[in-house]
């Protein structure tokens, strides 16, 4: 269903949830989510940017606004009475909130993914991935819904339950109102956002990198995950890749907390994400903080990279063996 005219401005985040289905646990739960945001930017706003004198279980200083916006997401989470356990990228464990696990769900988020770019006034964001009952374990095809917030000039929200990919924004109440529904991206993109040190790449990504050069492909990187994808999506095309690298087949991005939710996200616009063999949404996590090597946006051009990984690579820099989902 499309919007036209002024109509759109006037459909909440709550409404669109209802309008199309979608249960009232998780309903409520996305609700919560956009909620917490709300605090979450206001801390950005005026909160201290300071280190908070801790460390996460990555060895990576923490910083305050990491600290609390990772407080306000629990909180919220665990008073929404629909959440049976919750894992935090800041957090070492998952945290059990209820046992009962009929009707409930399981929630991984990243607070505040990119913090380091709030003190240079860059956009930084939310993002959460949501499971049916307690395991969250499980590969990411199997979400029900992912969510992200990004807190830019403006503080947007983008879900998906598996009926498309949606775009609210916050208005000056502090309400989410639909901006645009069903967003979709082309088979192919003319940009490109690039993580990872060039001179470590592998020989299959440094021959797709210079293909896309070749091409005309214009480089734009942003340094935060949740920009870079949102660029991708509202674009409606693109790449964004953090690869394998020389000594790191592993890569950097955190396939619970931040690859799954925006696999989902992405497929779900008609793109596609990619470890560079199999599809990210395939992928069976092993342990909670696993990592993975990610291409994701355009459908031929996640296509292409596979293809240069697949003729370029020798086994040197494959990208490490998962299991796929049965």
């Amino acid at each position: 269903m499309s919007r036209a005219g002024k109509t759109k401005f006037q459909i909440d985040l709550r409404r669109h949830l209802r309008e199309h289905y979608v249960n009232e646990n998780l309903t409520h739960l996305i609700c919560e989510i956009a909620e917490a945001s709300k605090y979450i930017i206001h801390s950005i706003s005026t909160g201290d940017l300071g280190v908070a004198g801790t460390s996460n279980l990555y060895g990576e200083k923490q910083l305050e606004l990491d600290v609390l916006a990772d407080r306000i997401l629990r909180k919220r989470l665990d008073h929404s009475r629909v959440v049976a356990n919750m894992m935090s990228e800041e957090m070492d464990e998952i945290i059990p909130v209820s046992p009962d696990c009929d009707g409930k769900y399981s929630v991984a988020f990243d607070p505040l993914d990119g913090s380091s770019l709030v003190d240079v006034n860059l956009a930084v964001g939310t993002i959460v991935s949501i499971f049916e009952g307690c395991d969250l374990l499980q590969p990411g095809r199997r979400q029900v819904a992912a969510v992200y917030v990004l807190y830019g000039p403006r503080t947007t929200l983008v879900y998906s339950v598996g009926k498309g990919v949606h775009e609210f924004g916050m208005n000056m109440l502090r309400e989410y109102t639909l901006l645009q529904e069903n967003i979709t991206l082309e088979p192919q993109g003319s940009l490109y956002s690039p993580g990872g040190q060039r001179n470590l790449y592998t020989p299959g990504v440094e021959a797709f990198v210079t293909k896309l050069e070749d091409r005309g492909v214009k480089l734009r990187y942003s340094g935060g995950f949740v920009p870079d994808i949102n660029q991708i999506l509202l674009k409606g095309q693109g790449i964004f890749f953090y690869p394998h690298l020389k000594k790191q087949p592993q890569g950097k991005l955190r396939l619970l907390f931040e690859l799954s939710p925006m696999a989902f996200l992405i497929e779900q616009a008609g793109g596609a994400a990619s470890d560079g063999r199999q599809p990210i949404l395939d992928l069976q996590p092993t342990q909670i903080h696993e990592r993975s090597p990610v291409f994701i946006g355009c459908k031929k051009d996640v296509a292409l990279a596979e293809e240069y990984i697949r003729k370029f690579e020798d086994g040197k820099g494959e990208v490490a063996e998962k299991k796929a989902k049965p």
